[in-house]
């Protein structure tokens, strides 16, 4: 996709585009070489994405995908959609193969520039405190039931997660 990481109209939002919808049980990927979206998997029962999840564009993340943002808004997207956010602040975390190396894969949160609800957030130190561990549980479970281990490490402000797309762009 040939979409800018930060928005070209306010240099303090970024661009995200949604694979998963709130509240989905399924796993949606962009596949790059075939220009479309598809399954990746299905999470177990009773398990579902507590917010839309999706990626920064023309980025790459040190796991050789785009950078992954959890974005917070009033009501969910869809698959595709373009939504400009504003990073609120990032899970830095180590992520684990099942026998294999340590590598980071850290996760931007973002809130929607058009939420109602949340429109006053700045940063995640503003979030509800359960809803921060539940971000947290949800990740490492995620990846528990890949065979994976998530483990946090912590958390940074919006700034450093600013500062990690502009080092992880890699066209403008």
């Amino acid at each position: 996709m040939e979409i800018s990481a930060i928005c070209p109209i306010e240099d303090h939002l970024i661009n995200v585009i949604i694979e998963t919808p709130l509240g989905s049980r399924n796993k949606f990927d962009y596949d790059q070489k075939l220009k479309l979206f598809r399954l990746k998997k299905t999470l177990p029962v009773g398990s579902v994405f507590p917010f839309d999840f999706g990626f920064v564009p023309n980025t790459l993340a040190d796991d050789g995908d785009p950078i992954d943002v959890l974005v917070i808004m009033d009501q969910p997207g869809f698959m595709g959609c373009l939504v400009q956010c504003r990073a609120i602040g990032i899970i830095e975390a180590e992520q684990k193969e099942k026998g294999g190396k340590k590598e980071r894969n850290d996760r931007i949160v973002a809130i929607s520039a058009c939420s109602i609800l949340y429109k006053d957030i700045k940063s995640v130190k503003e979030l509800n405190k359960q809803m921060v561990a539940e971000i947290e549980h949800f990740f490492m479970d995620y990846n528990r039931h890949e065979g994976k281990e998530f483990k946090p490490l912590k958390w940074a402000d919006g700034d450093t997660a600013l500062k990690l797309i502009k080092k992880q762009t890699v066209l403008e």
